[in-house]
């Protein structure tokens, strides 16, 4: 025995960290789907087919576009609402901009959260966020203009929220747990993605498409209610949480300040949404080409961590480089939410959201596997089972790495193509 007392294991799936992730999972949700809210209801916004000839008007780009013809209302939908004459040039600003705003916000976030608390930092972003999709229809009456600095704001206080939930997790998820938490978490995302491609344009030709944003903006305000009510920036603070649990969050997490704590979520945060907007920009130029993207980006994302993971044990001597490479290490691995991790939507659109679960219900397993192989591995010796944690994970890396780049494809696959329905000439000849 080496005379540490040993650590007593908190609550699971009941604990009140678990009871986070599930909040923090419908955070995710609503955040994903007021994102994506623009893209499903500018199909009812813009009048189709008037577009072609619109574009063709306009001599002095999208802006000028934007002043002279933002909120013409040429028709009305059986639901009353109105449609507007944006030009794709114009749109695609509108998409884009929400993207800038999540940028700007990246770096002064996780700083702004180490001050005024995650739990302020996220709540207002969440608050904003979801305050900005209710007034996104009657923004849109006012001009395009105002619709394009609405979503910059918003991509702002998303960029927020978004790094600050990464800054709690400092604070609450146990080492051996951050693998669970984090996807449980992070999962809405997905999720949010699913449910907004199902309902929404089903909200738009019911409804109108105005209700596809006060019904996302509601449930966000929801969600804000719920998280200021019941988060918590330390367990320490919380008036709920159990002794148990908390004697085993504190002990089980190292003395160090919250904002070096948070500088590996934030590092995540950054790559994951840098990494998103350079391979659009890659595949936007034509500078390479899909499959290429793909690789490159998985093969960055898991090279790269899995070289300083190597490292590590050979650093441990200079604090400074350990710290950097335990930041780069989160950090370069989301990068491959560029890469493999999407290539779903490329190789089988129509089954994206089922073949996403089986990806996501593996990435559980992973974390509670891997869990389980670092506690057995430490327990055996500390020094040389991280040791041997950190080389079987990046061997675990290389093995992904090389099986993707073997067979790892982009185009649309056979089974997942749609399937021409029958026309009543084939109907006949069948029942001849």
């Amino acid at each position: 025995m080496d005379g540490k007392p040993a650590t007593r294991r908190g609550p699971d799936f009941c604990s009140l960290r678990y009871g986070l992730a599930l909040i923090m999972h419908f955070s995710n949700f609503t955040m994903i789907t007021q994102r994506v809210s623009l893209s499903i209801a500018i199909i009812a916004m813009v009048n189709s087919t008037q577009q072609h000839g619109l574009s063709n008007t306009s001599t002095e780009g999208p802006f000028a576009d934007a002043f002279n013809n933002s909120s013409i209302s040429i028709k009305e939908f059986d639901t009353k609402a109105t449609v507007y004459q944006w030009s794709p040039e114009t749109q695609g600003i509108i998409f884009s901009s929400i993207n800038y705003g999540i940028i700007l916000t990246l770096i002064p976030s996780g700083y702004l959260a180490g001050i005024f608390g995650a739990k302020q930092m996220l709540g207002a972003g969440l608050l904003i966020s979801s305050l900005l999709t209710l007034f996104t229809p009657l923004a849109a009456d006012f001009g395009v203009i105002l619709v394009i600095v609405v979503r910059t704001v918003q991509g702002m206080a998303q960029g927020m929220a978004w790094t600050g939930q990464f800054t709690i997790w400092a604070k609450w998820a146990p080492p051996l747990e951050r693998s669970k938490l984090t996807t449980i978490a992070g999962s809405g995302s997905a999720f949010g993605s699913f449910i907004i491609l199902c309902v929404g344009g089903l909200i738009s030709q019911v409804l109108g498409w105005p209700f596809i944003f006060y019904i996302f903006g509601s449930t966000g305000c929801i969600c804000c209610l719920l998280w200021f009510t019941v988060i918590y920036d330390d367990p320490l603070q919380h008036p709920c949480i159990s002794v148990r649990e908390k004697e085993h969050i504190m002990s089980s997490l190292p003395q160090q300040s919250g904002v070096l704590s948070s500088l590996p979520f934030i590092a995540a945060a950054s790559c994951t949404i840098l990494g998103g907007q350079l391979a659009d920009f890659l595949l936007s130029r034509n500078l390479l080409r899909l499959i290429t993207v793909r690789k490159l980006f998985s093969s960055l994302g898991l090279l790269l961590p899995s070289v300083c993971a190597v490292a590590l044990p050979f650093v441990a001597s200079s604090y400074v480089i350990t710290i950097i490479l335990l930041i780069l290490i989160p950090g370069t691995s989301n990068l491959c939410d560029s890469g493999f991790i999407i290539n779903t939507l490329d190789i089988a659109p129509r089954y994206a959201s089922f073949l996403m679960g089986i990806s996501r219900g593996f990435g559980l397993i992973a974390g509670i596997v891997s869990s389980t192989a670092t506690g057995f591995l430490i327990s055996q010796d500390f020094e040389s089972g991280w040791r041997n944690v950190f080389f079987l994970s990046a061997a675990v890396n290389m093995f992904g790495l090389v099986f993707y780049l073997t067979l790892g494809q982009t185009e649309i696959q056979d089974w997942a193509k749609e399937r021409p329905s029958p026309t009543s000439e084939d109907i006949k000849l069948f029942q001849i």
